[in-house]
């Protein structure tokens, strides 16, 4: 019974919460049980909310009880919350020293939604400090274990959630993207993930790392079951200035890819370091998609080979700024022997931060400052516009992208972490699509040597229908579906 509700898709949880046949508290419980007989091993989990989960159980067995109204597809359902989201009176860090003990008196926008549709909250899940890193490595807490290899990273920054998801620690994740931190650890542990395009789903209470970049997704283990969650995230915040009013058509999720033009960029399969299981999981995906009826077009995005500089210019400079609010004065670590302000703000921010956030603080300030500015990052936002360009040329000839998501499968824990550029390469593939403010889909294509590779689809501007009808269509084609390890 446990595994049947631990290892479902949210449409057929929702299906038996209907029917009856199931509770909210009694599913609250099964991943409760699961949690606790995986999570030593997975470590998805920084702090889990046993109390606020019950409670929220409690209530949705009530709207359930009480017929259609106030029913969402996601009430009753275990969520799990990257440790960036701000949830009112739930310690919410970032994944930091710096920030432990915070308590937001807010919701981000994200957590208010899945919290008005009747989710159920079981945790905040752990990931690369303030999001900056590609392994989970860089918590200030400890590593997240592959649920497939436990040796093995699960990806980052979102590790925790993608973690949570294929483990059966949740039904679904919420994570943030900023240059492939939804979709690459979704690559890395066999589950879906998607962002939207910039400014789809709002960023308020997000605590930011890189404001142009950063994007808000789920962790699913269906389509269907990630434009369940899209439709809930997703739609205009007056609180967030770049988040627009535009809707969010989905109807043609199950329309197939026959007459869709699917285009290959040929920069995305040259990229070093690229393994070779991988290019046959995808060649075989790809084969997939044209027995379904897609034509495959070549397509080039030329300045491929500068986007990685250019993000980490881009992506450093602007997280200069965001953290430069942490100062030891208002919230967070403070040290309470300091005796001049300034020797507070030192200390609070060299002992509060790890290694890679002070790395790419000292890029970014010195990035920004007097005399480099135009040489760095006024040149590295050209060649971010030069990227956007290239990405419109390839649309003028497809309707949408395909690749990889990363150019590896899931690599041993420590394997990278003493050469920061290797571990920058994981995201070669995706950071593009945040740069540009692309839709971006991961979803499982045939595993190699029982560890899981991601397909990657990228669509235009506001056309997240595309990416995950390309999806939808790979799904059903080619019967690889999203699975939970067995731990």
């Amino acid at each position: 019974m446990s595994e049947e509700l631990t290892h479902a898709t949210i449409a057929e949880l929702h299906g038996r919460l209907r029917r009856k046949e199931v509770s909210a508290v009694e599913l609250l419980e099964a991943h409760e049980k699961r949690i606790d007989a995986v999570d030593g091993e997975v470590k998805a989990y920084l702090r889990r909310t046993p109390e606020l989960a019950r409670r929220q159980a409690e209530e949705a067995d009530r709207r359930l009880a009480a017929g259609d109204h106030g029913v969402h597809p996601l009430t009753g359902i275990p969520v799990a919350i990257k440790d960036v989201f701000c949830t009112k009176d739930v310690e919410t860090t970032a994944g930091s020293r710096i920030l432990a003990g915070f308590k937001p008196p807010y919701d981000a926008t994200a957590v208010a939604r899945l919290r008005e549709a009747g989710a159920v909250f079981l945790g905040m899940t752990n990931c690369d400090e303030f999001a900056m890193g590609s392994s989970t490595e860089n918590s200030g807490y400890w590593p997240t274990h592959n649920p497939w290899d436990s040796t093995r990273v699960p990806g980052g920054s979102s590790g925790g959630s993608a973690a949570a998801v294929a483990a059966g620690e949740a039904v679904f994740s919420i994570g943030s993207d900023t240059g492939g931190s939804i979709r690459q650890p979704a690559a890395l542990t066999g589950t879906v993930g998607f962002k939207g395009t910039y400014g789809r789903v709002s960023r308020h209470g997000l605590i930011a790392f890189a404001s142009s970049l950063d994007h808000v997704g789920p962790f699913t283990r269906s389509i269907d079951d990630c434009a369940t969650v899209l439709g809930t995230l997703a739609g205009h915040d007056p609180l967030d200035s770049t988040c627009f009013d535009r809707p969010l058509d989905l109807s043609t999720l199950n329309d197939g890819v026959k007459g869709l033009k699917l285009g290959l960029p040929r920069e995305y399969f040259e990229v070093a370091g690229m393994e070779e299981g991988v290019k046959r999981s995808i060649a075989e995906a790809i084969d997939v998609l044209k027995e379904a009826g897609a034509e495959l077009v070549e397509v080039s995005l030329p300045h491929t080979d500068y986007g990685l500089a250019a993000y980490y210019i881009v992506a450093p400079a602007e997280c200069s700024s965001n953290l430069a609010r942490y100062d030891g004065v208002r919230y967070g670590l403070s040290d309470p022997k300091a005796e001049t302000v300034l020797e507070n703000y030192l200390n609070t921010r060299r002992e509060g931060f790890g290694a890679e956030v002070r790395r790419r603080l000292m890029l970014g300030t010195y990035a920004l400052s007097s005399g480099y500015y135009d040489a760095y990052y006024l040149k590295a936002m050209k060649v971010r516009t030069l990227i956007k360009r290239d990405f419109d040329e390839a649309f003028q000839k497809c309707d949408a992208i395909v690749s990889a998501t990363s150019p590896t499968v899931a690599f041993k824990i420590g394997e990278k972490t003493g050469d920061p550029l290797a571990m920058y390469l994981c995201d070669v593939l995706t950071l593009g699509a945040d740069l540009a403010g692309l839709p971006g889909l991961s979803l499982p294509s045939r595993a190699e040597d029982g560890l899981p590779v991601g397909l990657q689809v990228i669509s235009p501007q506001f056309r997240e229908d595309l990416a995950l009808q390309v999806g939808r269509a790979y799904e059903m084609a080619s019967g690889v579906l999203a699975e939970v390890a067995p731990l």
